[in-house]
């Protein structure tokens, strides 16, 4: 039988208000198809998670919490592993450049599928002050009320 509802994208919610955007990626991800079948259900949280440069030159997901497929019984995954990211290698090396420098830090911001591949948007992210969010709340309510008017 199959699912005839359309996937959306996962957004990260979390990182438009924690985090200013500099520059996205797009990653490839190595999954398990009880993985694949659960991110195709909607099941997957971005808002914990983070993108971590190792050393000998890898990208892996971390914090990424896919629940276990119900149908999947004995062969599913594990909820809470690191996942491996796929981008060139001159894209990991101006991501791990980034991370280096204090505040910078790799962000996941959007889970979609193109072409049937689960692709991830990696942003190099940098952390906002308290005032920095509190100002993004007043214009946005202010547009808000700008556009209510007649």
């Amino acid at each position: 039988m199959q699912n005839n509802q359309k996937f959306s994208a996962i957004h990260n919610r979390k990182a438009s208000h924690q985090y200013e955007v500099l520059e996205c990626f797009e990653a490839g991800m190595v999954l398990v198809g009880s993985e694949v079948k659960s991110i195709r259900a909607g099941h997957i949280s971005l808002s914990e998670a983070w993108v971590d440069v190792s050393e000998n030159g890898e990208l892996w997901l971390v914090g990424a919490h896919v629940n276990e497929y119900y149908q999947a019984n004995q062969f599913n995954h594990i909820p809470a592993r690191r996942r491996k990211l796929l981008v060139h290698k001159h894209e990991i090396e101006k991501m791990q450049k980034a991370v280096e420098i204090k505040g910078l830090t790799l962000i996941p911001l959007k889970l979609y599928f193109k072409k049937r591949k689960a692709k991830l948007e990696v942003a190099i992210c940098r952390g906002k002050k308290q005032h920095d969010k509190r100002q993004d709340l007043i214009a946005k309510d202010d547009a808000k009320k700008i556009s209510m008017q007649p």
